[in-house]
Order: structure tokens, then sequence, then C-alpha cells
């Protein structure tokens, strides 16, 4: 059998045991005119009047979007918003650029995520977590740091938070809250949102909203300062818009979380010995740190000592920027770097994306299929293969000739899981 993983722009095709066991959703429509779509919901939102009514002419309004990593549809969404919004001012728009602690944008890549009009007549920015002057100090959080904030986000008039909702690896689901926070957060506070705590809590897990400790910190402090509007969108495969919801970030982001929920969680009475799966292709694979989301997709369905496959092509690198390939040099083993992080003295920012991946692999061996070199992939403690068939043909050896597989051909745009059986004498 075949079955073609979304893998950078083109998609990678792979031939398959006709065993394989293929995870994903039933593939949704694209909205047949999304354009209607997102002005119906910008004219009759959830739980907020009309976004018109609620602008004035004379406010400063900011946009706040996700960066380049997300394939959030912002060449439709912005667009659309400024001409329901065309009574304010150009000048009086600013869109800020929730990149957390990713690296900036370039004009160029503002104009892919925008089109070029929107680059040439709105001014933009990219949120600066390491530096205060650009920030505000909002107070203090119940999660015991300081909240700051984007300082031209929280001193404009009106507030709108664009993105998209899919399942999360650890806050439950993207998108509402998530964009402000940690979008346009503080370094101070970003630390304290992905500290080895609040990460390894078991709560802090795909789907889950209900008492996740990282949901609660983001609409914690969303609540300080909140968007007084929302626009996020679901998406397919094909990154096509399949439903839309606007309005009260709430509300609204919890009705998306239901219908992403329905479509994307997808349950397996098994665990299987060998896991393929994708990073959801352009944007999201751009890098090995992005990556680690589709290995954890993976894990929640592989046995234990079991192995996962991730084709992710990583383009922009491990990358460059941040500390995710530095954290590797502190520890030879995946147990050795769980250990350090979750030392309370160890602080890096990016501990949380090792964290997460150590996690996954103290579970089950990781092979990455990418345009990385096998020195890059090694140094992040991972392995490299180049033919996927091949290492399913090699791994055989290990797991027998009825070695069980499933493929995420979607990656963590599905979400597997397998219900645990308890133990009925434990259960007592």
């Amino acid at each position: 059998m075949e079955s073609t993983l979304l893998y950078g722009k083109e998609g990678l095709t792979l031939r398959l045991p006709d065993s394989a066991f293929i995870v994903e959703p039933n593939n949704l429509p694209g909205l047949e005119n999304d354009e209607q779509a997102l002005m119906e919901a910008l004219r009759h939102p959830i739980g907020t009047p009309p976004l018109k009514e609620m602008v004035k002419a004379s406010d400063k309004v900011a946009i706040v979007i996700s960066d380049i990593t997300r394939p959030t549809p912002n060449d439709k969404l912005v667009p659309l918003l400024i001409r329901e919004l065309e009574h304010v001012p150009l000048e009086n728009f600013v869109i800020i650029n929730g990149t957390g602690t990713h690296r900036d944008q370039t004009r160029e890549e503002f104009v892919q995520m925008l089109g070029e009009w929107v680059v040439d007549n709105v001014r933009i920015i990219n949120n600066q977590c390491h530096d205060k002057d650009s920030l505000v100090n909002l107070g203090r959080s119940q999660f015991g740091c300081d909240v700051y904030l984007n300082k031209e986000y929280a001193e404009a008039d009106f507030r709108i938070v664009t993105g998209f909702i899919e399942p999360h690896f650890f806050a439950g689901f993207s998108g509402g809250p998530k964009g402000i926070m940690p979008g346009i957060a503080g370094i101070e506070t970003i630390m304290t949102f992905h500290n080895a705590r609040m990460i390894g809590d078991p709560r802090s897990t795909w789907g889950n909203m209900e008492d996740n400790p990282v949901q609660e910190m983001t609409r914690e402090i969303n609540r300080m300062c909140k968007p007084h509007f929302m626009l996020n969108v679901t998406l397919n495969r094909e990154k096509e818009i399949t439903n839309v919801f606007a309005g009260e970030l709430y509300e609204a982001h919890d009705q998306g979380c239901a219908f992403a929920k329905e479509h994307a969680m997808i349950q397996c009475e098994e665990r299987f010995d060998v896991v393929i799966t994708s990073n959801s292709g352009y944007p999201l694979d751009q890098n090995l740190y992005q990556a680690v989301k589709g290995m954890s997709a993976a894990h929640k369905i592989v046995k234990e000592g079991g192995t996962i496959i991730i084709a992710s092509e990583c383009s922009d690198g491990l990358p460059d920027h941040g500390n995710y390939s530095k954290i590797f040099q502190f520890a030879q083993t995946p147990q050795a770097l769980l250990d350090l992080i979750n030392d309370p003295e160890f602080k890096m920012f990016d501990q949380w994306q090792v964290q997460k991946q150590a996690v996954t692999q103290v579970w089950a061996d990781v092979y990455v299929y990418s345009k990385l070199s096998d020195e890059q992939v090694k140094g992040a403690i991972l392995k490299p293969t180049h033919d996927i068939e091949g290492t399913l043909e090699e791994l055989k050896q290990k797991y027998g000739q009825d070695m069980t597989v499933a493929v995420l051909p979607l990656g963590p745009l599905t979400i597997p899981y397998v219900e645990e059986r308890r133990d009925p004498i434990a259960a007592g």
C-alpha cells in the first residue's frame, strides 16, 4: 500500500506493508466560500456584538498573528479584518507577530504570511520577548511569575487575536489565548509557562482542557489584558479552512476546541511496535524543534520499547537560533536530559521542547528522516534515516515478521490515543 505523508511543501509517498494501520480523520472539505464564512463570523460572532460595532474610528487597533511556523491563513484573515474595519485609518493599526521565543520574520516572510498589500500599508512588529522596554508588567501570576506582555498590545484601544485551532502537545489545544500567551509575552513569563513542572504534569497533554495547568495559566494571563475579539479557524490536510470561530475569546475558543477534538482525536485499540509520523508538512516541519510535536503525537500510540520514525523536512535546520540544540550538549542520554531539566536550578529557554522530546525517547527509539545532516540528528540524540522503507525492514529483526505499524500522515494534525486498561485488582 502507499501513503503520502505531509512533508515540506511537496509531501512524501511511502510504500508500506498492507497491514499498516493509517490513522487520520475523514478529511473535511475546505469551505466552499471561506471569505464569505469569515465575513459572516465577523458580523455574527460568538458572545460579542459584530466586530465593526465594537471599534471606534479613533481606536488604536492591535492585531496579533501567529508566526511563520504556524499555517494560520493570515493572508486571508488580516485583510478581511482591516476591510471590515475600514472606518479605522490604516495608520491606527499595528500587527504584532507572536514569535514567543522564536526568531523575527523578514519582510519577505511577512509578504508570504500576510500579502504584499498588508506589508506595504500596515505597520508590523515582531514581539521581542527579551526586550523589557517593549513589554509592560501587568502584575503577578498565581503560577509564580511577573506577567509581561507586549506594550503596544496592552496599550491598544482594541485588541484582536488570530490563530488556528488544533490539538497541542501540552496546552491541550492551540489557538485562542495561546496567541497572546506565550505569543507576545516576555521571557520571564514564558519560562514559567514552560517550566519542567508545568510541562511534566500529566494533565498537560493533547486534547485536555479541563484541568490542564498550561491552559489555566494562558487563560489567567489573557484575563489580565484580554483580547476584545478572537478570529480563529480550523484547517484540513491541504491547509484549507474547514470552520471559523470568532467572537469572545473563551467561548469562541471552547467551541473551536470541541470541533477540533471531534474531528482530530482518533482512538486506537492497541499500541503499535512502530509508528511513522510526519510533522504536518510546511510550515510546521521547518525545524527539528517543532518536529517534537510529531514525535509526541506518535508517542501516544507506540509501545514502550517501540520505534517512532518521523519525516520532517527541517529546511530551517535545528534551528540555529534559540537554545534547543545547545541543551543536548549538557547530557548524553534522554534520561540524563530529563534529570537535568527537572533540577529546579536548571533554567534555559527552549528546555521545554527538549523535555518533551526526552520523555518520548525514554519510551521509544526515534528515527528522523529530514534534510538535516547525520551529525545534526545525532547531536540531538536521535537516529538518522535516509530510507524509511529500508528502516522498516531492518526493524523486523527487532520486532519480528508480525511487527505492527501505524502511520500518521498528517502528524500532529491528528492525535491518536489508546484507552489504557486499568488493572482490576489494582483498581480495587
